[in-house]
């Protein structure tokens, strides 16, 4: 999945991002391997990955800007949905738009699905 987050908050707070991504990780029933974030100067925004047993979810946010653009892939019994409401929740974001693209044998037998927006209640 590719998630972009609008309107976000606390996207340059690398403790913040840190436990974010462990409840994403542990959201989807996945298992995390490692977690590397840096802090990214002038820009004060943070780029990072969480590297997985199912693979990995990245990060790179915008503060300035309240984005954050995140990839979210899984293999296995792993569900990366899961992940949506908990950046949602963490991040305070106005709006989440979420591209699902699907790779290798899935992606011959399925179209991608088209962007769909989650929106602040």
């Amino acid at each position: 999945m590719l998630v972009d987050l609008y309107g976000g908050k606390r996207l340059d707070d690398v403790g913040h991002v840190e436990r974010t991504l462990k409840r994403c990780v542990e959201a989807a029933g996945a298992t995390l391997l490692h977690l590397h974030l840096q802090p990214l100067e002038p820009t004060g925004g943070i780029t990072g990955v969480a590297v997985l047993a199912e693979s990995h979810i990245s990060i790179h946010s915008w503060p300035a800007e309240g984005y954050a653009a995140l990839d979210v892939f899984m293999s296995g019994s792993a569900d990366p949905q899961r992940t949506v409401s908990v950046l949602k929740e963490a991040f305070e974001a106005g709006e989440v738009v979420v591209r699902t693209h699907r790779r290798g044998k899935a992606s011959k037998s399925r179209s991608n699905a088209p962007a769909r927006k989650v929106r602040a209640a």
